[in-house]
Order: structure tokens, then C-alpha cells, then sequence
């Protein structure tokens, strides 16, 4: 009963060497994945997810990647997250086109590890998103056999930052649900390209 208790508490310490707040103290790896986090009301990236492309592209002009992957969600007609994230980055910062690939079935934390893994082929990778949402991320993209770094995205405080807080309590549960009891499906493929190389 403690640990499950205390379940959230281990991953939050187990992951926090593995946690870096400012770009340039990111380590030099081959490919940043960057999580969806939703499209505001003209279509756009939210707050949230704009700071995790910003985040993104610095990475890349300072060296630190090679390759961006984005990956979210595009299930609902009108609403392709993924598609907005690669224009952001290719029009808005200027990442050549080729840098940045698209992953249109990130649907959630473990889609987007699970596929990354398998169907992009990587081994590192530095994981872009907020600081809330980095500790699920690593040990999700870890377990899953991705050697991951985190990069804090968080730019400026948030509107739901309280309820982001709470939310991620549960869903570091639903996480060791996934990983440890279920392992849910995703939407599997082809080999796509591997990244790490």
C-alpha cells in the first residue's frame, strides 16, 4: 500500500537528475521528441505547446539535435495537431523541412513513446514538454527502451497549471497501469526511418 502511495514521489525523484530547466545545459543527442499538448481556439499551438516548440527549435540552433520529431494527435477532422506543430517550427522558426518529421498518431504520452521507439527507430532522444509532464514522459519513453533526457519547456506560468499538477498525479498511475499490467496497443506500422542514425 506505501508504495503505491508513494508511487508518484519515486518517479518525481528517480527522474530528476535526468531533468534539465535550460537548453544549454541540455546534453548533445541525434533527436528531440516533442509531445502534443493541444491547439487553441484559431487553430494554433496552445500556450502550452508553443513554449514546447519554442523550447524545440532552440535545441536545434544551438546544436544540441539534429532532428525533431513532433508527434499528436489528428483523429478529429479539422484538428491535426502534429501538422500545426511541424508549420510552427518550419514557417515560424525557420527549421528546414527535412529536420523535422511528423507523428500523426502521438495520441498520448505512451503512443508517442511506443511509436517513436518502434516506428522511428529511437534509441536517445531529449524530450521536450513542461516540467509537470517530464517526469511520466522519461520513465514512459525509458521503459519503453528510449534513452531520454528531459528539457523543461515551462516558459511562463499557466492558466491550468494547478489542474495540469493534479491531473498528472492520476495519470502517473494509468502510466504504471500501461506499463507494467496492460500494455495497451497503439497504432502500429512500418518501420518508418531510424532517426538515430
Amino acid at each position: 500500500m506505501l508504495l503505491i502511495l508513494f508511487f508518484p514521489c519515486f518517479v518525481l525523484f528517480k527522474t530528476s537528475r535526468h531533468i534539465f530547466t535550460e537548453v544549454v545545459s541540455a546534453p548533445i543527442t541525434t533527436v528531440a521528441i516533442v509531445f502534443g499538448a493541444g491547439l487553441n481556439a484559431l487553430g494554433g499551438p496552445s500556450d502550452v505547446l508553443q513554449d514546447r516548440l519554442t523550447v524545440a527549435a532552440d535545441l536545434y540552433y544551438q546544436g544540441k539535435i539534429q532532428t525533431i520529431l513532433v508527434s499528436g494527435d489528428n483523429r478529429v477532422e479539422g484538428y491535426n495537431e502534429p501538422q500545426v506543430m511541424f508549420e510552427t517550427l518550419t514557417e515560424d522558426f525557420y527549421i528546414p523541412i527535412e529536420d523535422v518529421k511528423i507523428d500523426y498518431a502521438g495520441r498520448r504520452t505512451y503512443d508517442t513513446c511506443a511509436r517513436a521507439k518502434s516506428i522511428w527507430g529511437v534509441d536517445h532522444a531529449l524530450l521536450v514538454t513542461q516540467a509537470y509532464h517530464l517526469p511520466r514522459a522519461l520513465w514512459t519513453c525509458t521503459t519503453l527502451g528510449i534513452e531520454s533526457q528531459g528539457v523543461s519547456a515551462t516558459l511562463q506560468p499557466y492558466l491550468k497549471d494547478l489542474w495540469f499538477r493534479v491531473r498528472e498525479l492520476g495519470a502517473l498511475y494509468q502510466m504504471a497501469f500501461d506499463l507494467y499490467f496492460s500494455s495497451p496497443s497503439f497504432i502500429g506500422g512500418d518501420p518508418i526511418i531510424d532517426l538515430d542514425l
